[in-house]
């Protein structure tokens, strides 16, 4: 079972069978295959082996003529793989606890990505951390593959050019047309046919090749399918519904505003703000465009953007999560009137929420708000009189402008005081990289919260939608109602310490006690007024977790005082258009508007607003119908949001990928030349440099530093020649010369022109008090 139960050959993965199973209700076995969609003889007793092999696991029972049930294997942890190009695995909890290291003969065949079963065999000390050993893999994360044919001995295989995967695929004949002399320079995407099986490798066959050197689209398809997200299916035939006007409120005469930096035509569609000043804060309405309404929970449309999960922003291109038709169904436009979800916030001059309401709403926007009216904004002079030609299409609305900048300001502030860590590590500005230069309006595109950029649209949107989603996480605590809630874990206390030990090393005003880590707001704050204030903040960035999913199925107490942690109560929904999550949020909203009992009965005239803060304390009756609560409780899962995770991370990487890719390219012009720099990271096995505006990161390697022997110091964070005394360390300027650009795996090799140091001649003079090269260099190579 624990090396030969995978699902290569199922129309199922383990984990859709254990979906289907409950904890108290047996499920019969025949009724468990019409779920699967299993018809054929075959399919059947491949339902039954695997019902067999994880019986044997005690992962579930068999109750006699009753049917199947799940068991909550305490000894069995619910994990994700991931594998470093270093060779180590570790299994990834959801829930939260620590990581297990999983060395290479406990895989059990288990690759990078994959959702597995996990026991612990040993358990964690205060510097180790549980090893464990895979029993199950629960769902493949890898169909198909980038990968280069290679030619050993008389087989065929495929060498992954991913590093993670520490396996190779044998391929067919018919795959000795892709050997090729210059293997470097050709790609092919293979397909999986069969996993690795106890003594029996994987197999697969060549899908196509991949250029490497045909433009920006052949860069985004390698991208794509390297990521597995190239084939993405069609979407169904399916009508676009018309939000009920019954019950909205009228707010066509409010002159909202559309911010959005994305240019490109199939960019999602993003929610209109108006604000006003009011006793010292002010008052946001924001508009988001209405999706939930316009299509029904669980038909073919719903499941259909619920596989896509996430809108992808691929640069110069987009996959948007919706069909054109809902696109442009609930795209808001300057001048025309659109049906909304409207959140208005009240907001007090420290960030406090201090009153929000929830309604559905027709508005009309009167103004787009671009980046260039931003530009022409900060460049405007205080006193100035004289209006920039950019400007004058929106003169009436600057007023606002500066009103809805105070209002981002004061909610930042508050997030600063609450935790939130702020760091100004934007994209650079390479046109290439298309709408990835600018923020992410969710906020969810990093493990921080960006530093606000008043040039860019999306970056003032970004405090004023967290808002809204704290609102509605604390509206939706004190209702009891399901959701998505974004999550954020505490920062790496190790990481933090080490980052705490380089300012120190940088002579910066931090001083280091035994009571602890420093926080990552007072690092931030030393880092403030640093010359190296970006390369500190990159490593501080380190120290933070990626933000996940988690399901709010049985919402616990939840304070209703806006000053706690501000990441435990974010439940996004203002952007339905760029991730499933939101979107399910979202139809919870308008579940609660649309179908919540708003009185008793219908004797009662007098009805209880819904959406209003605070109307929890007066609700003495259920909201919703039976039928209504068990619609609502299949909008959230814990198994729908484990794919949103697992989807989110390949999003996540495919656009670190694609920055990577832009930034490799812009530098292959510059093989040969000498560029100036500054050190951004040094390791035992050099050190790493970012080179020129559009920031690209090569690397130094220490073999290459031929004028000394170098001397890796880890408390400094630097790498010292023991002759020459000459240092190199984080934030260091310095002139190095491009030797190598693979764009293919974004590595860049550079070599240092050093400087000549004021006392190199008598170190050279005096080599007596030296230490001999001939000692064992304290340098590894190991890290490469």
């Amino acid at each position: 079972m624990k090396a030969g139960f995978d699902p290569h050959t199922m129309k199922f993965s383990v984990a859709d069978l254990l979906d289907q199973l409950s904890y108290d209700q047996p499920v019969l076995q025949t009724t468990l295959a019409k779920i699967l969609k299993l018809s054929n003889k075959a399919d059947k007793e491949r339902l039954d082996l695997a019902i067999d092999g994880l019986s044997k696991l005690g992962v579930l029972s068999r109750q006699g003529d009753e049917g199947l049930v799940r068991y909550q294997a305490e000894d069995l942890i619910d994990a994700r793989l991931r594998c470093s190009s270093k060779g180590f695995c570790f299994a990834i909890r959801d829930d939260g606890g620590d990581d297990v290291y999983i060395r290479d003969h406990q895989l059990n065949h288990a690759w990078n990505g994959d959702r597995v079963l996990v026991r612990v065999t040993r358990e964690g000390g205060r510097r180790r951390s549980p090893e464990g050993g895979v029993q199950c893999i629960l769902e493949r994360s890898t169909q198909s593959l980038l990968a280069q044919v290679e030619r050993q001995q008389e087989r065929l295989v495929a060498a992954p050019l991913d590093d993670r995967m520490l396996t190779s695929i044998e391929l067919p004949a018919d795959a000795e047309v892709h050997v090729s002399e210059e293997s470097a320079t050709t790609v092919v995407e293979v397909k999986i046919d069969r996993y690795p099986i106890a003594q029996h490798p994987a197999q697969g066959h060549v899908a196509r090749p991949l250029p490497l050197n045909a433009g920006p689209a052949a860069d985004r398809d390698l991208l794509l399918t390297k990521a597995g997200l190239h084939e993405r299916p069609a979407a169904p035939r399916a009508s676009v519904k018309s939000p009920p006007s019954k019950g909205r409120t009228d707010l066509t005469d409010q002159p909202s505003l559309l911010l959005c930096s994305w240019q490109h035509r199939d960019a999602p569609p993003l929610p209109a703000v108006y604000v006003e000043a009011r006793d010292g804060g002010c008052r946001l309405w924001l508009h988001a465009p209405s999706v939930a309404e316009r299509f029904g929970q669980g038909n073919s449309l719903d499941l259909w953007i619920r596989d896509r999960a996430d809108a992808i922003c691929l640069g110069e291109d987009w996959q948007p999560l919706l069909t054109p038709a809902l696109t442009k169904a609930c795209r808001l436009k300057a001048g025309e009137s659109s049906d909304a979800l409207t959140v208005r916030l009240d907001i007090d001059a420290n960030g406090h929420l201090t009153d929000w309401e929830f309604m559905l709403s027709t508005i009309r926007p009167v103004a787009d708000i671009s980046t260039a009216q931003l530009r022409a904004l900060a460049e405007r002079k205080p006193k100035s009189r004289s209006i920039p030609a950019a400007l004058k299409p929106i003169k009436d609305q600057l007023g606002q402008l500066e009103t809805l900048m105070f209002c981002a300001d004061c909610l930042m502030g508050h997030e600063q005081s609450a935790g939130a860590v702020a760091l100004d590590l934007r994209p650079p500005q390479i046109d290439a990289l298309g709408d990835l230069r600018w923020a992410d309006p969710s906020g969810q595109a990093h493990r921080w919260t960006d530093v606000i950029d008043r040039t860019d649209p999306n970056s003032i949107l970004q405090p004023l939608l967290r808002a809204a989603d704290r609102a509605w996480g604390q509206h939706r605590a004190a209702l009891q109602l399901p959701g998505i809630a974004w999550i954020s874990s505490e920062p790496d206390a190790t990481v933090l310490t080490d980052v705490a030990k380089t300012a120190v090393a940088l002579d910066l005003p931090l001083e280091l006690d035994d009571d602890g880590s420093p926080t990552a707001q007072e690092l931030i704050t030393v880092f403030a007024e640093s010359d190296q204030r970006r390369v500190l903040e990159q490593q501080l960035s380190h120290a933070l977790a990626q933000p996940q999913f988690q399901a709010e199925l049985k919402t616990p107490e939840t304070s209703d005082d806006d000053t706690t942690d501000m990441s435990a109560a974010l439940t996004p929904w203002c952007c339905g258009s760029l991730s499933y999550a939101q979107l399910a949020n979202q139809q919870v909203i308008q579940m609660l508007l649309n179908d919540g009992k708003d009185r008793p009965n219908v004797r009662q005239k007098e009805r209880l607003n819904l959406g209003r803060r605070g109307c929890a304390d007066d609700l003495q009756w259920s909201l919703f119908t039976g039928a209504q609560e068990e619609k609502l409780t299949n909008i959230v899962s814990q198994r729908l949001v484990q794919r949103l995770n697992s989807r989110r991370r390949q999003v996540l990487e495919l656009q670190r990928d694609l920055l990577a890719m832009v930034q490799a390219r812009s530098a292959e012009p510059l093989v040969g030349q000498e560029a100036a720099g500054h050190v951004s990271g040094v390791q035992s096995y050099g050190f790493f440099v970012e080179v020129g505006e559009t920031r690209v990161e090569g690397l130094v390697h220490v073999s290459s530093l031929n004028d000394d022997w170098y001397e890796y110091r880890s408390r400094q964070n630097r790498l010292v020649g023991r002759k020459n005394r000459r240092a190199y360390q984080l934030g260091d300027q310095v002139r190095v010369r491009v030797i190598k650009v693979d764009v293919l795996r974004n590595q860049i090799d550079l070599e240092v022109i050093p400087e000549p140091t004021a006392d190199e001649g008598d170190n050279n003079a005096d080599s007596s008090t030296v230490e001999s090269p001939e000692q064992p260099m304290a340098v590894t190579l190991s890290g490469i």
